[in-house]
């Protein structure tokens, strides 16, 4: 039989993994191309022979998925892998129907196909969608395990967005790593905060690899996922972060679903700022759909800096990228820290936007009072300088709160008095985080590493 044409449809992370693990060296399937998704500019490059393997000698081509119905004619396509997150479940299967409807079939790949397994322990941080708050949980995850005297390896979910080759493995200790790597704001938001706090982070495109350089460093790994996707990585304890001001999304968006139904340990974030009754709603599904999970409650306040620098002015809120842009927020952490900090009034970045960022502003018009930190390449950050300018100087604006996880104006100018607005896991009653991670601490204090073959599926 003639090997099964796949194409993979992705958003340069998921779709790269899969390819990795499940058909890099299966002869039975022929990748004919990727296609490309959410993320600006990674589409119209390839994923490298020295990546694809002896099977793919001049590697496989990407290309944008509004191409889909003539990618499957052009290259005789017989299937159609489903690999990115964040989408909701009826995206999904208007994905599908467009698939089936140009004659291939769609499939969508199990965790048990795609997770490698490592030799050390591992617990995995994923959420129901993006901006729930699993940064926050990671970096407390982390804490709590390094106070117990644990090197903690950090595997973040991959962001290879330039030289796929070049990226392949990379491993950050420190600020000179970052600059090494010539990461994007994106990448720098999810490292540098682990890196302030004593970890190392793993990341890249070939993940098998990538554990195997993380197993010789640490003693435990952390997997902390992006958007709502799955982990790579077979986990001892799987904690999924829920947030109830997207009540109902939790099983309403792919692969979030799936993360909530994986989860030993559920975490209900910003309970402080949302509706009880959405709150209540949410522990209900928790309930119904994953019955035996512990369920934690937890606040993620925004605290500024300095709120004195927001305090009755026309404030410019400057939020995480993704948070705002396929996690469907309308705003951040530095909007409601400059709400709460007393600001006269927050502006509406719209007017001022420039390249890149008109470009944001009409794929996601759902947001008005909050600029998303885009950063994917240094002609968006370009972008990003010049609306920031432009809103200060032309829109009155009077200070900037600052709602990314890591300090910005280290890349960026900002023309006027800003302040940080910070946002640390909070858990609220019982049972605590520390109480929750018990039964994973004390089981792999009692058991020494190596008792599972590391391998991929």
């Amino acid at each position: 039989m003639s090997p099964r044409r796949t194409l993979i449809l992705g958003a340069a992370g998921r779709d790269f993994h899969n390819f990795n693990v499940a058909f890099r060296e299966d002869p039975t399937s022929e990748v004919v191309a990727f296609t490309a998704q959410q993320i600006p500019n990674i589409a119209d490059r390839r994923y490298p022979p020295a990546l694809a393997g002896p099977l793919y000698p001049s590697g496989i081509p990407i290309h944008p998925e509004s191409e889909l119905e003539t990618l499957i004619a052009r290259f005789e396509v017989d299937r159609c892998v489903m690999a990115y997150s964040d989408i909701s479940h009826e995206d999904v299967m208007h994905l599908a129907s467009r698939v089936n409807g140009a004659g291939a079939d769609f499939t969508l790949l199990g965790t048990g196909r795609t997770q490698l397994r490592s030799e050390l322990p591992s617990v995995s941080v994923v959420a129901s969608r993006t901006g729930a708050g699993k940064s926050q949980t990671a970096r407390a995850v982390a804490a709590h395990l390094r106070s117990q005297g644990m090197r903690v390896g950090i595997l973040r979910h991959p962001m290879p967005y330039g030289d796929l080759e070049a990226q392949a493995v990379q491993r950050f200790a420190d600020g000179a790593d970052l600059a090494r790597h010539k990461v994007t704001i994106e990448e720098r938001e999810e490292y540098e905060p682990h890196l302030e706090a004593g970890s190392t982070v793993w990341a890249g495109v070939d993940y098998a690899r990538i554990v195997r350089a993380a197993e010789a460093e640490a003693d435990v790994l952390l997997w902390d996922g992006g958007n709502n996707d799955t982990p790579f990585l077979a986990s001892t304890l799987t904690i999924c972060v829920v947030d109830p001001h997207r009540a109902g999304d939790e099983l309403r968006f792919h692969p979030g679903e799936t993360n909530l139904r994986m989860a030993q340990v559920v975490v209900v974030n910003k309970v402080d700022s949302a509706d009880p009754e959405k709150v209540f709603a949410v522990r209900e599904t928790i309930r119904r759909v994953r019955p035996d999970a512990v369920i934690l409650e937890a606040a993620s306040p925004p605290v500024p800096d300095h709120p004195e620098i927001l305090r009755g002015r026309r404030v410019l809120a400057l939020e995480d990228g993704p948070t705002l842009t396929h996690g469907g927020m309308p705003h951040g952490a530095g909007w409601l820290g400059a709400r709460r900090a007393g600001a006269r009034e927050l502006v509406d970045p719209r007017p001022f936007a420039k390249g890149a960022l008109k470009d944001t502003f009409d794929a996601y018009p759902h947001l008005s009072a909050a600029l998303p930190a885009m950063g994917y390449g240094e002609a968006q950050i370009r972008d990003l300088q010049a609306t920031l300018d432009a809103a200060c100087e032309e829109g009155g604006v009077e200070a900037v709160a600052v709602g990314t996880p890591i300090d910005i104006s280290r890349l960026l100018e900002i023309p006027v008095p800003h302040t940080r607005i910070r946002y640390d896991l909070q858990v609220l009653g019982r049972p605590t985080l520390e109480e929750a991670l018990a039964p994973f601490v004390k089981e792999i204090t009692v058991e020494s590493p190596g008792q599972t073959e590391s391998q991929g599926h």
